[in-house]
This record gives structure tokens, C-alpha cells and sequence, in this order.
């Protein structure tokens, strides 16, 4: 039986990833080609490669127009991540925020208007969430309880419905000072003035810690909107009553424990101090051991 001199062999599409890393830990988004055909000539085989495909990890960012959030999303965006920023406010977030990046939506999400609607803001493009939310200081008492805790827990339900299993929470250190035995603290009696804030903040990590969802929570001490000027101190939940930490520090912690597998399920604690030697990231965070 003769053979014919050239076979051409089509076959049903595929994508070929190729990799590339920002450090040796974390894979960014991938360049991703669609295989059309494959060529046969003789023992010569050729591939004839589509249009080139950009797949880009999405992360959702509650609170993405406060002093911590657009940080947090300024930083996902330089890291090659695509993010969807959640905003109440969406002429404030196109005026706030980097809107003509192709790699940056902005949609309307507020956490207090229940998990339904969060879940249709965050989508089924989303890999992961960070709530770096906020209620504004004023004469409603039950603001914190509003924000810092039940949308909190609608940002976790929304997650359970759109099946997004990364969940990393902007808290407070102190949340549980009571229980440190720091109620007369100068910090915790101010920071729960406002109608018990650590105390709001503290029930929803209970609830994230209980929900079953990959969590990482994020304790920072005081927070200074000037550019960094120490070096990372990272501890155990329940373990700093004091400190100070640059925002700047603070949201690159957040994008960090998007890379490591040593930071889920864990409480970590953050301050930055001059005199501290500068870590890795990867070690930081294995060094908390979860209680």
C-alpha cells in the first residue's frame, strides 16, 4: 500500500502554557498559545500556532479605593495580575484608580448588600479575594458591625457561591486583646470606641477560621501612609500589642500570601521596625505556626 508523500493531521484544539516567574515560588499569569494544527511532511513536522492568548490570574479587591486597598491593587497590577476591583463608589474608583489599564474592571460591590450580590460582582473569572474594607469613623455605632463584620462574612458567602476557595482578610493587631489582657490599652479602648471595631473584626475571622475556606489574615499594627521605612516584622496571632507599619508594607504582604502555600490557614501579625533584618517572604510566613 502506497503512502502519500504529504498527511496533514488536524487535530481538536489545546493550549500549550509556557511559565514565567516573578521569584522561584510563584508562577505569574502564563502566555498561552492555541495549538490549531500539527503539519506532517515527510519526517518533517511543523506546528502553525494561533493568535497568542494572555491568561492572567484574577484576584477581586473588596475595598479597592481605600488608602490600603488601591495600594493592594496597584501592587497586583505591577506583579502582572488582572484585578477586579469592587468599589461603592465607581466614579470615585475611575478617578482614583489606574481605569485605562486593560488588566484593571472596575465593577460596584458593597458588602453590605448581601452575599448574592457580591457573588455576581465577583464573578466566575475570580481565583481569589481580598477584603481590605473599611467603615468610615461617624455617629452610626453599628457601622463596624455593618462592614467589619457581616460583609465580611457576605464577602466569604459570595466566595462559597462563585466556589473561590483563597480568601485573604486586611484585619487589625489587638482584635482580641481582651483576651491578652490588654483592655486597658490605650490603642484597643480607642480603636473600639467607635462601636467595638476589634470586636466586629475579631467575630468575622472567627467566622472565616470556621468556614473552611483557605484563609490568610493579615494583622498590621498602626498604619502610616509614608513609604516604608524598616523591614517586615512578622508574628503569631495575639502576640503584638504596639507597632506601626507602612500601608505600602501592608498590601505587599497581602499580594505575598497570594504566592506561598506557608501562608494559608494561618493569623500573622505585622509591624515594621528600623532595626529588623530584612526576610524573605517564603520564610516569614513559615515561621507562624497556626494555634
Amino acid at each position: 500500500m502506497s503512502m502519500a508523500s504529504t498527511l496533514t493531521i488536524v487535530r481538536n484544539p489545546i493550549f500549550l502554557t509556557s511559565h514565567y516567574q516573578f521569584n522561584k515560588h510563584f508562577t505569574t499569569p502564563s502566555s498561552l498559545r492555541l495549538l490549531t494544527f500539527a503539519k506532517m511532511e515527510g519526517s518533517e513536522i511543523s506546528e502553525e500556532l494561533g493568535e497568542d492568548l494572555r491568561a492572567e490570574r484574577k484576584i477581586f479587591v473588596a475595598g479597592a479605593t481605600g488608602s490600603t486597598g488601591k495600594r493592594i491593587v496597584e501592587q497586583l497590577l505591577a506583579k502582572g495580575f488582572s484585578v477586579k476591583a469592587g468599589v461603592r463608589d465607581l466614579d470615585k474608583a475611575r478617578s482614583t484608580l489606574s481605569s485605562a489599564n486593560p488588566s484593571l474592571q472596575i465593577v460596584k460591590a458593597d458588602v453590605t448588600e448581601g452575599p448574592d450580590k457580591l457573588a455576581e460582582a465577583i464573578g466566575d473569572d475570580s481565583e481569589a479575594v481580598i477584603c481590605a474594607t473599611g467603615f468610615r469613623p461617624g455617629w452610626d455605632l453599628l457601622a463596624p458591625w455593618k462592614v467589619d463584620n457581616f460583609g465580611t462574612v457576605n464577602l466569604v458567602e459570595a466566595c462559597r457561591k462563585r466556589n473561590v476557595n483563597r480568601f485573604i482578610l486586611i484585619s487589625s493587631i489587638l482584635v482580641n486583646g481582651a483576651s491578652m489582657g490588654q483592655l486597658l490599652n490605650p490603642a484597643y479602648i480607642f480603636l473600639n470606641v467607635f462601636g467595638l471595631t476589634l470586636v466586629a473584626k475579631l467575630q468575622a475571622e472567627n467566622y472565616i477560621r470556621k468556614s473552611g475556606i483557605n484563609y490568610t489574615i493579615i494583622r498590621p499594627g498602626g498604619l502610616r501612609n509614608d513609604p516604608p521605612t524598616g523591614n517586615v516584622v512578622m508574628e503569631p496571632e495575639d502576640t503584638l500589642y504596639e507597632g506601626s507599619i507602612s500601608r505600602d508594607q501592608v498590601a505587599e504582604v497581602a499580594v505575598e500570601a497570594l504566592a506561598y502555600p506557608e501562608a494559608s490557614y494561618k493569623v500573622v501579625e505585622i509591624v515594621s521596625r528600623p532595626d529588623a533584618a530584612k526576610r524573605l517572604y517564603h520564610d516569614l510566613f513559615g515561621s507562624i505556626r497556626q494555634r
